[in-house]
């Protein structure tokens, strides 16, 4: 990502998603109902989809504009990498 116009926030988003990991690792500790828990990794994964795929447009609007612009091929192979990757 690079020095970004949305650093902070992602890096908000991502210290949330750090808190609730972490309440379910407590939660778990505390022996709470497995639909609770698993509710709460539900929303986690849902937050983590959801930085991936604002980090990927960023990309795309960026850095893979440029790309194009300049006819880097690599850049391309690696967008299609980290999709790949991503999309797992």
């Amino acid at each position: 990502m690079g020095s970004h116009p949305n650093q902070k926030q992602m890096i908000n988003r991502f210290s949330r998603i750090i808190g609730h990991t972490e309440a379910i690792k407590r939660m778990i500790s505390e022996e709470k109902e497995c639909e609770d828990i698993l509710i709460q990794i539900a929303a986690v994964r849902s937050a983590l989809n959801n930085a991936g795929k604002i980090i990927l447009k960023e990309h795309i609007s960026h850095c893979t504009v440029d790309a194009v612009k300049n006819n880097d091929s690599e850049a391309l192979n690696k967008l299609n990498k980290a999709i790949d990757k991503f999309m797992k």
